[in-house]
């Protein structure tokens, strides 16, 4: 008797609250001016007290508007660091691009798809370590209309029997990003996470070796047979891009009667504040927005 007395306070309690409804949470925000320059404090001074406060400085990556956005026309953008020694040293190594690839382990279809030889575009050893390439711009193979199609990045070399060796290259580092228009980095890969796929066209006694710290290449001594292999990365999505963030200042816990932020480039800002209220059985949300110049 006494369990049943118990259990059906439980549920009158449960049903009086489950009737309380979620209010909309107050806030208003205020600055001393709309206008501050580089380096300058703001002070953002808050009325009400809503349970959760995001903030949204405006700046690129923190903008409210695209807080859910995951694909853009970015600019996808490569870079790695080379080494190449023994042997006489000359260009045979190439750097390829391909939107067609179909992504299969097997020469035939690395054969069939089209390969964009852009090797003009970057900067190769010579015999220096760690040679940096510069940022390479693979935008213009990026397909608007199939935003399904892949852009795939190979190294391609090829040597042939001769007295004094072939080369060896190695591939230091390598990383591919997407940058959108509003200036958002979306790391795609590093050399580890790059997916290479090692063929072999050529002379089957010397191809790629893949590690996680590098790709290495050595053709053979004196008189190794002629050599064709390739690496190829995964498929990169030239249109990901990551969603903006905004920075939690506060939850149910804790109060926050001001919020002070410094701007580092001039522009205009759209700034946002996110306040909700956040219950078992609902939620309610509301923004305050405003506008700040950040001159020089």
């Amino acid at each position: 008797m006494r369990n049943s007395i118990y259990l059906l306070i439980i549920v009158i309690i449960f049903i009086s609250c489950s009737k309380v409804k979620v209010e909309t949470p107050s806030l208003e925000v205020a600055t001393s001016s709309l206008t501050y320059k580089v380096g300058d404090t703001v002070t953002f001074n808050f009325t009400g007290n809503p349970d959760n406060i995001v903030f949204y400085s405006g700046e690129p990556g923190h903008i409210y508007e695209f807080r859910t956005r995951t694909t853009a026309e970015n600019d996808l953008q490569i870079n790695f660091k080379s080494l190449v020694q023994y042997g006489v040293i000359y260009k045979n190594l190439q750097l390829l691009v391909s939107g067609n690839y179909n992504g299969a382990g097997d020469t035939a279809s690395v054969r069939a798809a089209t390969w964009t030889d852009i090797s003009d575009r970057a900067v190769f050893s010579t015999g220096q370590d760690n040679t940096p390439s510069g940022t390479i711009s693979l935008k213009e193979f990026a397909d608007p209309k199939n935003t399904a199609a892949r852009i795939y990045v190979a190294f391609k070399y090829t040597d042939y029997k001769k007295p004094k060796g072939q080369n060896r290259w190695v591939i230091r580092t390598f990383e591919a990003n997407n940058i959108s228009e509003d200036g958002v980095v979306s790391p795609l890969a590093v050399l580890s996470t790059a997916g290479w796929k090692a063929f072999d066209f050529k002379n089957p006694a010397n191809v790629w070796s893949v590690t996680t710290v590098q790709l290495l290449m050595y053709g053979g001594t004196l008189d190794a047979d002629d050599n064709e292999d390739w690496v190829i990365t995964k498929g990169f999505d030239p249109f990901s891009v990551k969603p903006d963030a905004g920075i939690a200042l506060k939850n149910i816990s804790t109060t926050l009667p001001a919020y002070q932020y410094v701007y580092t480039k001039p522009g205009t800002y759209k700034v946002t504040f996110d306040a909700s209220a956040v219950r078992y059985n609902g939620e309610k949300r509301t923004t305050k927005e405003l506008t700040l110049t950040i001159t020089p």
